[in-house]
Parts: C-alpha cells; structure tokens; sequence
C-alpha cells in the first residue's frame, strides 16, 4: 500500500534524527556545482537578493539567460554526457577532487519520475564543474514517508535503491532527474532547510526569498506539506504588489497545486482590492502583467463607470503589452475576453466590439450574441445564471458606479425608448439620507439620457423620500422636447403602475423628475411589507418619446 503523503497534520518530530549516524541507514550525498548564478559569478541569483524584487529579477535573467543558451545549443544532450553510476555498500569519505559528472535515468524510469520506456532526450543540462561535496545522513523511512520523490526512489527498485549511498544533484534550470540533479550554491541553504523540515515539521526561517527558495525545491522533490507551510508563513508576512505579482508568475506546477492555492488566491484578493477603484488607479494598472491584470479582472468589486470602462480598458492595456497584433488577439481571445461582462456593457458599445480589429471576428460576434441574448432574457432567468456558481463570473453585476439599463427603442410612428432600470433594496438602503445613484447613458434620436434615484426630502422639506428623475448628457445649445413617463412594479399583481408622466424641453445638463415618485415617505417606502419591492428588487420604467423634429 503506498502511503499518504496528503497528512492534514504532523506526527511527531524526528529532529532528533537529523544527520544521525544512528538514526540513519543511508548517506546522502549532494554535490554543489558552478553556475550561472555560482559564487562569484556577476548578478549571482543569490547574491543581494535582499527583495522579493531582486529575488524576481534575478529569477528572470536566469530564466532568459537559460531559454537563450538552450537556443544557441550550449546545453550539452545527456546521451553525450552520461557515465555509470557507482555501486557501493558502505560509505567512504571522498577526498579526490571532484569532477563534472551528469547521468542519466535508468531506462525504465522516465525523466518525470514516472515509469517509461524511452529517455526524453530534450531533458539537458550543461557540465560544470563540481565545487564542493556535502554528505548527509538520511533516514529514508522518514523521507519516503514526507515525499513521493524519496518513496520512489527508495522503493521503485532502481539502482540507486539497493544502495546505501543517494547522489543528488539540483539543477539551477527548473528541470531535474529523478537520481541525479544539480544543486547551484544558492539552493544549497533551501535543501538543507527543506530535509530539516521532513524531519521535524519546521522552517528556521521567515526571509520571504529562502521561504520561496524552500517552496521551488519542496516543489521538485513533493514535499507536500514542506510547500504548504511556505505558503502559510508567507501568507503571514506582509504582502505588497510586487510579492503578490511574484507569487501568481511562480510555475504552474506550484501555483496550481493545492497546498499553494491559498497563497495565490490570496495575492490575487490583494491586488484586486487595491486596484479595485480601476478608474483612479488606471495608469498604474497599465504596467501590471497579465497575471495581474487577470486577477483584478476577476472581481466583483471593481468600482467602474460600467462594464464598458472595463472592455477600454482591457483593449488599451493589450494594445500597451503586445504591440503584435497576432500575439495581442491571442491574448485577448483566451486570457482577457472570458472576464469581461459584455452582458453589462451598453449596446452602442456592443457594436464597437464587432467593429474592433484588435479581436477575432468570430469570437467577438459570439460575446456579443451572447450578451444581446441575455440582455433579452426574463429576469428570473438573468438572477439564475448571475448566482450559478459556474457562470456568476459571466453574468454578474460589478459594483458599477453607473446601474445598468435595459432599453428598447423604436422609431415609429415617432423616436421613442423604454428603459427599465433595476435597483435592490440593499442599493436604495444606501441612499439613506441623501444619497444618489445614475443609470447608464442611453440614446433616443442621438441624445443621450439618463435616470438618477435619489433619497431627498419633500417639496415641504417634512420627511425623507423615494425620487426618480430624468436627465440629458450633452451640454450645449442643443435643446429637444420629451414626453415621459415613470413607472413601477407592484403587488400583488406585479405589473408596471404609472406613477408620473409629464413633458419636458430639455437642454443640456438638465434634469426633471418627481422628488416623491410614490407619494409616501422614505421608512413606508423600505418598510418590509413595502408595496414596491418584489423579492427584494425595485422594478422602474420609463418611456421617452419624441413628437418634435
């Protein structure tokens, strides 16, 4: 039976245990080699990583420096560059000079760890010269118990598990064997930290960059629970926008895996809180990367003019970091588009979405089909889709600063409109004592209009009240008359009842309205048995029309 390596909690601590020549059964050897990022070398990895900042650039270069070499075909394939391994039965201390020595997986065992039949042989490193040996006295009860990695190798019956000596090399690239893997200077500390911990369930450190350290070699070598308490302890530490970006561009094998998902979902909540008032914050965002773009997309909260601030937005930011226009719709198409709301956006921006060349004609179409149908949808199946946990992200309502509108238009026998605007009864809560909530802009006859709720007090200034105006954007000279009509749901029957109709001469920036839409006061409006509220929302309608040219 293979054992579990899912433990909620510890057993008890073996530290005692830890390079005890007693405790132990085999030697662990651990050769540290030169490299990119060796003692010595110019911009060491480890060396004045002293930030997360540093640790992240430090990171990259590797990363770059890593990807380029393999291009210019400096990597050395490990058919070229294998030896046997050495068998023995007790262990000696080796004094003879060290030398560059790489191997390869036995045949069955494939480069992941994994059984296989065939050697990848894309998995390649470089020779380098060994700096130094360290050995270590290991349990390998103890560690086949905390790592699948050790377990394997222990049990699996390779060459190395009828041995009582283990040769480990670490790699300073993010690939590694299942033997031997190359360790550069700057990981040393990490492995040392990450064996400590199998044995006795703690870290001696709380330095953001070693507990990353810990968490990528803990990462390689499944050491579960060593990864889980590097996520708690920097989840503990202090975050800022440059951890939180660090942490959501560590590799997918650690930032999906189920003992790191808090630290991530975490980073994530961070960002989107900071950045949660977008249009304030907007030329900040613009250098954030894609991760973080991603995760701040995600959010409920997001305080917008509407749904249509977000679509710019999301266009102008990939217009800023992918200049190429094959890599900018790719990006868009599977990264970005999925989290915007075009359900919520207005359907004269709609049209500019068809419009955009920077999308996929066909994926655009499709958004905004979509939108236009739900748009068009009973509101009984709108509220299911918004609360259905696999498409409330869809169809959610952000906390837009401008409430969406549902508006039809005709054009004879005169321009008219009907909007039908949707409030809570948490959102007119909040209007209490003087507060105010606008509408989306909509259109009639190329005026553009809009509806504002208002808390305010009555003509004679005795009680508070519910009240419903209408306004018009364009400031100017530009002046048009307006038939209009404000309307509500009420029970029991639950149609729409008029509650004022009038006429008026708009000119821009105007507004007109009913300070008391429903001729009673502000605690008889939000009282539990309230007329106006069915199943907790407002339902309002006006209509607009216009008889003159």
């Amino acid at each position: 039976m293979d054992p579990d390596f899912s433990r909620a909690s510890r057993g008890p601590s073996f530290a005692f245990a830890f390079n005890s020549v007693n405790f132990s059964d085999r030697v662990l050897r651990i050769e540290i080699v030169a490299g990119d990022d060796a003692a010595g070398a110019k911009g060491a990895a480890g060396e004045g990583c002293s930030s997360l900042a540093d640790w992240a650039h430090q990171r990259k270069r590797r990363r770059e420096e890593l990807r380029r070499e393999k291009e210019s075909g400096k990597y050395t394939d490990l058919e070229t560059c294998k030896v046997e391994a050495e068998e023995c039965d007790t262990y000696e201390e080796n004094n003879e000079e060290p030398v560059a020595m790489i191997e390869e997986s036995p045949p069955d065992i494939g480069q992941d760890g994994e059984d296989g039949d065939s050697c990848d042989s894309s998995w390649s490193m470089e020779c380098t010269q060994v700096l130094r040996v360290k050995s270590i006295y290991i349990s390998s009860a103890i560690l086949a118990a905390e790592s699948p990695f050790f377990y394997k190798l222990f049990s699996n019956g390779m060459k190395e598990s009828d041995q009582r000596h283990a040769t480990l090399r670490i790699t300073a690239s993010d690939s590694f064997y299942l033997i031997i893997v190359c360790l550069s200077e700057t990981e040393e500390n990490a492995l040392m930290e990450l064996l400590s911990f199998m044995y006795s369930g703690k870290l001696t450190t709380n330095q953001p960059t070693l507990l990353l350290d810990i968490l990528m070699i803990a990462d390689k070598f499944e050491v579960v629970s060593c990864m889980r308490h590097c996520s708690q302890l920097l989840r503990s530490l202090p975050m800022t926008t440059e951890s939180a970006l660090l942490y959501l561009d560590l590799p997918s094998s650690i930032s999906m895996a189920a003992a790191v998902q808090p630290l991530t979902d975490t980073a994530k909540a961070f960002l989107a809180n900071k950045y949660k008032d977008l249009t304030k914050l907007q030329d900040e965002a613009m250098n954030i990367p894609l991760a973080g773009i991603e995760a701040i997309l995600w959010s409920n909260d997001l305080q917008v003019a509407s749904e249509d601030a977000i679509y710019d937005f999301v266009i102008k930011w990939a217009r800023s970091q992918y200049p190429k226009l094959e890599e900018r719709r790719e990006i868009l198409g599977t990264r970005l588009l999925p989290l915007v709301r075009f359900c919520h956006m207005t359907c004269r921006k709609l049209r500019k979405v068809l419009a955009c060349n920077d999308l996929d004609h066909e994926q655009a179409t499709k958004c905004v089909t979509e939108a236009l149908l739900y748009k068009a949808d009973a509101p009984h199946r709108q509220r299911t889709l918004a609360a259905d946990v696999l498409t409330c992200r869809k169809y959610a309502e952000r906390a837009y600063k401008y409430r969406p509108l549902k508006v039809v238009e005709f054009d004879r026998p005169y321009p008219q409109c009907i909007a039908y605007l949707d409030l809570k009864r948490e959102e007119c809560s909040r209007l209490f004592p003087s507060g105010r909530i606008y509408s989306q802009a909509f259109h009639l006859a190329g005026q553009g209009f809009f509806l504002s709720a208002h808390c305010n007090m009555d003509q004679q200034s005795a009680f508070h009240c519910f009240g419903l105006f209408l306004g018009m954007q364009e400031k100017g000279s530009t002046s048009v008359t307006v038939d209009y009509e404000f309307a509500a749901r009420t029970r029991p029957s639950g149609e729409f009842v008029s509650k004022y109709k009038g006429y008026y001469t708009f000119t821009g920036g105007k507004a007109v309205g009913y300070r008391n839409l429903f001729a009673i006061p502000w605690s008889s409006f939000m009282a539990d048995d309230s007329l106006f509220f069915i199943e907790g929302v407002l339902h309002l309608r006006a209509e607009l029309t216009i008889k003159q040219p």
